[in-house]
């Protein structure tokens, strides 16, 4: 990592000042602050790729900055080695529980710090690449809709609508999470369509609809050498799935169909009803509810899940006048 930065965090400038010049004579870049508050301050406008605290400082102290860190969204990443003294085993065993990375014993060994920095800047690194490659992978979903001229704000709104389902039968934030990911990806694999066939204004030929089931699995490659994109897989892969077997890739039916992604099947079918396609204008919400309902009494959705769905768009005007929007928009297009 080229000159990474460090944030020093101490009360005794003495300390700072030793910490900064071994630091910099290993050819870091040392940002420093005198206590846990302004360290938060300073993480926000310096980004450090790492941070050395003490313990024990007025305002805010080493522990709570930790926990402070970890919780946070775009900090919890952020490698945090902790000065103890070399018996303070009770403030060790906090460190751990609000997630200290490492712990020096002070006063610190020269040889230590440089060990234990190079290693944690190493894995920050290999963190670093791998939100760079979901970041790519984001962006490539992003790219579908400018490949499809009617799917402008599809992922948006089908990720909304699977969030809100999700949390109106209760699901963990994880879960609430993963649909959150998987209703901005669940369309990825489309980038191998050609355009002519997303865009094609009449009903598609048997060998078309063939190349078009092909993109859950095509999705799935695109996002599988990604650990953090693991739990969206399912909902990737298995979205076009039907209750009662008769969708794909896979054919699966009833619970067979992973929970997030029957969840997302609704959602994206409620959302492609509503909005303008190359073949037919968008639907008015009534007329979309029917189709889903006379679907379901098919067995091709979730019956259970169809029942909270309805309770939530009926009890949700703000979800209706976002499709009532959208629905408007693509007949002023």
């Amino acid at each position: 990592m080229a000159e990474a930065k460090i944030l020093v965090v101490d009360d005794e400038q003495i300390i700072v000042e030793l910490h900064r010049k071994l630091l910099e004579k290993q050819g870091y870049r040392v940002i420093m602050a005198s206590n846990g508050r302004e360290a938060l301050e300073r993480v926000l406008t310096e980004k450090p790729d790492l941070v050395l605290t003490d313990v024990f400082m007025p305002e805010m102290d080493g522990l709570q900055l930790c926990d402070q860190l970890k919780k946070g969204e775009r900090t919890n990443l952020i490698p945090i080695i902790m000065a103890t003294s070399a018996d303070d085993f009770d403030h060790k065993i906090r460190g751990i529980e609000t997630g200290a990375d490492d712990f020096l014993a002070k006063p610190v060994r020269p040889k230590e710090l440089y060990a234990r920095v190079k290693s944690l800047l190493r894995i920050k690194s290999l963190t670093d690449s791998l939100d760079s490659a979901e970041t790519v992978i984001f962006s490539l979903a992003n790219a579908i809709e400018a490949k499809d001229q009617f799917t402008k704000g599809h992922t948006d709104r089908v990720s909304s609508l699977a969030v809100s389902l999700g949390e109106h039968i209760g699901l963990n934030s994880d879960d609430i999470g993963t649909l959150s990911k998987g209703g901005i990806l669940h369309d990825i694999g489309k980038i191998g369509i050609k355009d002519t066939i997303l865009n094609k204004p009449g009903k598609l030929t048997a060998e078309e609809f063939e190349e078009i089931k092909k993109h859950p699995e095509t999705g799935e490659r695109i996002c599988l050498p990604l650990h953090s994109l693991q739990p969206v897989l399912p909902i990737i892969k298995h979205h076009h799935e039907k209750y009662d077997g008769s969708g794909y890739p896979c054919g699966f039916a009833g619970e067979h169909i992973p929970l997030l992604a029957r969840i997302m099947a609704i959602a994206d079918v409620y959302d492609a009803l509503t909005s303008r396609r190359a073949y037919r204008d968008a639907m008015r919400h009534t007329e979309a509810m029917e189709i889903l309902r006379s679907e379901t009494s098919d067995n091709k959705f979730d019956p259970l899940l169809f029942e909270k769905f309805e309770e939530l768009i009926e009890s949700r005007e703000d979800l209706r006048k976002l499709f009532d929007c959208e629905q408007m928009a693509a007949k002023g297009a």
